[in-house]
């Protein structure tokens, strides 16, 4: 059930001041220390980030894709590190198990991803897997009341102070592609589960992405989504357009930052007698940038709206993540640029935010994998 608009400009706001008094200056804090601060976890917390989509019943907000996608407008003006720590959670983390999760898991693993207890790690790209899932080498064989794991999954984010890993393991060795794998849930400490280091990354600092290990790691067969085999990317699928829409609205929200950053720089810079705000080539990059940061928020409310209402779409949750997560790129680069030399500096803050946007065009599936779902979708619907 939606959520009266009062209410929801309360939680927007609300979130708006967590957003510039708390996020925004522990940005650099937790880039350096390539660590959230535990007093802002605590935070996060406390607000109810983490249960954002999961129902009310388990201790979630609910709110629908209309609501979510609002959210991640304003928590996006954030450097995108504070957003990782809850996403999975908000996302495949738990939309896996509300949707085809048993009783039983929904009760055991649902509240304590709504409280922020466990915090989630999805698990699915390897070293030879990543778009294409058909490669993926995982493997998980059934051994009386248990399964066995064995692989290793790459890049994976929050895996070291993950404490519920979704895992997509092959369960029909003789398949050929994803209709032959499963979703399993593993909890961290699992004999057989180790966590690979850190890796060092050009962006989103703090939030840590390491391998995650399977070495005859003994899983119980009860702790497979939904209990039953090769049903592992059906569930996926379910809540892909989902994870698009919330990819492409975090985006739009720190298009929003960058721009206003800019801006204001640009209103204080003096040159040759005046701000640099008068100056009409810079005014060129502030029009484009507000104008595609006003298509990708239009694209992403129809899209979520259109979700809302039962519709299916994957093309338009498509659209909205490959256009907003190549808007971002071109607004971070305008805003550094409006910068000029300071935006290379660290000090102005803007360089770091320019690095974080430029995973947007490759987590929750890559630009030219968008434009593939795409094309396909209106050649398949086209006369």
């Amino acid at each position: 059930m939606a959520l009266d608009q009062e209410t929801l400009n309360q939680l927007l706001g609300t979130l708006q001041r967590f957003v510039h008094e708390r996020l925004i200056p522990n940005e650099r804090t937790a880039a350096e220390a390539d660590k959230i601060p535990d007093e802002i976890v605590a935070e996060i917390k406390e607000l109810g980030l983490f249960a954002l989509s999961i129902p009310e019943e388990f201790g979630g907000l609910a709110l629908n894709m209309r609501e979510e996608v609002e959210v991640a407008m304003v928590i996006g003006e954030a450097a995108p590190a504070f957003r990782s720590l809850f996403g999975t959670n908000v996302g495949i983390g738990s939309q896996a198990i509300v949707l085809d999760g048993t009783d039983e898991q929904k009760s055991r693993y649902l509240p304590r991803l709504a409280s922020g207890e466990l915090v989630g790690s999805f698990c699915l790209t390897e070293p030879e897997a990543g778009s294409d899932a058909g490669s993926l080498r995982t493997s998980a064989v059934k051994d009386g009341s248990d399964y066995i794991l064995n692989g290793t999954k790459r890049f994976i984010t929050n895996a070291p102070y993950a404490g519920l890993f979704t895992v997509m393991a092959r369960t029909d060795a003789d398949s050929k592609d994803a209709r032959g794998v499963s979703a399993f849930l593993v909890e961290a400490g699992a004999e057989g589960l180790s966590i690979g280091a850190p890796e060092k990354k050009m962006g989103q600092q703090g939030a840590p992405v390491a391998d995650v290990i399977f070495d005859n790691c003994r899983v119980p067969a009860t702790n497979i989504i939904g209990g039953k085999e090769n049903l592992g990317f059906k569930t996926a699928m379910k809540v892909l357009d989902k994870g698009r829409l919330h990819i492409a609205a975090v985006c739009t929200g720190l298009a929003t930052r960058m721009l206003r950053d800019a801006v204001r720089y640009t209103k204080e810079r003096q040159q040759f007698g005046s701000t640099i705000a008068d100056f009409q080539l810079i005014q060129a990059m502030i029009a484009d940038s507000e104008t595609e940061i006003y298509a990708a928020r239009s694209m992403i409310r129809d899209a979520a709206i259109a979700r809302d209402r039962g519709e299916d779409t994957k093309r338009k949750a498509s659209c909205a993540k490959l256009f907003a997560s190549e808007m971002v790129g071109r607004v971070a680069d305008r805003a550094v640029q409006m910068y000029g030399g300071a935006g290379y500096i660290a000090d102005y803050g803007i360089e770091q935010l320019y690095r974080d946007a430029r995973l947007f065009r490759i987590y929750e599936g890559t630009s030219q994998i968008q434009q593939l779902i795409i094309a396909k979708d209106v050649i398949a619907a086209t006369d």
